[in-house]
């Protein structure tokens, strides 16, 4: 009987997976893909347009200032129209934007569409991390979650090649590869918007493609997972932007985002300096290995972190790794040697994302977890603004860009610490997430 329950609940778990999972997973290769494929345009576009060093940094950091503005206002939105609704609004109009980026003909005018396309995507991935609550218990957050940022990676697996093939081999018009490659790829995120507002559903209860004891038994297991946590908390908007914990867990995320994106988007540039010989074809395939590696480590690391049902030290191993994986970076001088260490900090990146992610639901409740899962998002997005333009600094100034990684490095170890001097209690509650104490 108990094992025909248990394969009865499974198979629900499943297919309430493959009808979200997939779907939002294809959001996100979409939404990182038109965030970071400046990095590669960057190959043909620098020179184009005469950009420095700094000016392209600058460029690359300034979408996380319009993300970071608007960050917890989109979130507030998503609360009052529903997931479904405001989620096909970003996803078009940040398509659009980036899309109209091909159109730049100065520093300035990428300035502007890059602050845009900030201000248009943000709310989307915390809102999306918000909407797995209303479907998965917080036993199975982590593996969910992994499910769905591994797409950040897999948009580099398939961004590295595709993006530099179209600038290789597009040129319609006299139009340059790289003006080409930022259209065509700003495109799908239109039509997923509006493929969005057909598809989603906001909570279980709408879910007509469950049956009515599938729906009954959720909604019963999801109302359990809450009362399990009884110490979570409901705070409003203002208490929770100014709470100690979030604006804690903010920094953390925030030294997590400089080293991710100051690798992410410098990333074509480091392995071009290894030989000037490489055409943009080998770049982009040589830049797809670090992000196979990462998204394997990363599905590994959170199903370990949701089978022992622990999230501080799976949160902490990872920036430690990822801080020694820079360090090597920077101090190698072999391109090989250099490259296996790329893997290893971008293994450790992540790792990190999805444990660190089930920290805000253990002390706070869904509604107030959206905002404060916003904020946390929002302020740790600057380190996106903060690591890009570091490494466009530093590179200007010394034509190297490993005094940068090592800055990053540091960064990311004292990331380390303070997720590792988190204090966490198990509570003897069946199947609730083990809560964080911030009392010392």
């Amino acid at each position: 009987m108990n094992n025909n329950k248990t394969l009865d609940e499974t198979a629900i778990v499943r297919k309430v997976t493959l009808r979200i999972i997939p779907f939002v997973f294809l959001l996100y290769i979409v939404s990182y893909l038109d965030r970071a494929n400046i990095g590669y345009a960057a190959l043909q576009m620098n020179k184009e347009l005469a950009l420095s060093s700094e000016a392209f940094g600058f460029i690359s950091g300034i979408f996380f200032i319009g993300y970071f503005l608007f960050e917890v206002p989109s979130n507030v939105m998503l609360n009052k129209f529903g997931a479904r609704v405001w989620i096909a609004r970003i996803l078009v109009t940040w398509g659009c934007i980036a899309a109209m980026t091909a159109f730049a003909q100065t520093a300035n005018q990428l300035y502007i569409l890059r602050f845009f396309l900030g201000v248009a995507e943000a709310g989307f991935f915390p809102g999306i991390i918000v909407y797995l609550t209303f479907w998965f218990r917080s036993k199975e957050l982590a593996t969910t979650v992994a499910l769905f940022t591994a797409a950040i990676p897999v948009s580099y697996i398939i961004g590295a090649p595709l993006s530099t093939w179209i600038m290789d081999n597009i040129h319609w018009m006299n139009w340059s590869g790289w003006r080409w490659m930022l259209f065509l790829e700003g495109i799908p995120a239109v039509i997923l918007g509006i493929a969005c507002f057909f598809f989603l559903t906001d909570k279980p209860e709408q879910a007509k493609w469950l049956k009515p004891e599938e729906k009954d038994w959720l909604l019963a297991e999801l109302e359990r997972d809450r009362q399990s946590r009884k110490n979570v908390k409901s705070l409003s908007v203002y208490k929770t932007m100014t709470n100690p914990k979030v604006l804690y867990l903010s920094f953390i995320y925030f030294v997590y985002q400089c080293g991710s994106l100051g690798v992410g988007y410098w990333m074509p540039q480091i392995i071009k300096s290894f030989s000037e010989s490489l055409t943009h074809s080998q770049i982009g395939l040589i830049a797809m290995l670090p992000y196979i590696v990462a998204t394997a480590a990363m599905i590994v690391w959170s199903r370990s972190s949701d089978r022992r049902n622990e999230r501080k030290l799976h949160s902490a191993i990872p920036l430690l790794i990822a801080a020694l994986g820079l360090l090597g970076a920077a101090v190698l001088a072999n391109p090989f040697v250099a490259m296996a260490m790329i893997c290893v900090a971008l293994s450790g990146l992540y790792s990190f994302k999805s444990p660190f992610w089930a920290l805000p639901t253990l002390f706070l409740n869904r509604s107030t977890a959206a905002v404060s899962i916003a904020v946390i998002n929002s302020i740790g997005n600057l380190g996106g603004f903060v690591g890009p333009s570091l490494i466009g600094m530093v590179k200007g100034n010394s034509q190297s860009a490993a005094n940068g990684l090592l800055f990053l490095s540091a960064l990311l170890l004292i990331g380390f610490l303070m997720t590792l001097f988190m204090r966490v209690i198990n509570r003897d509650i069946p199947q609730a997430e083990p809560t964080v104490n911030w009392s010392k």
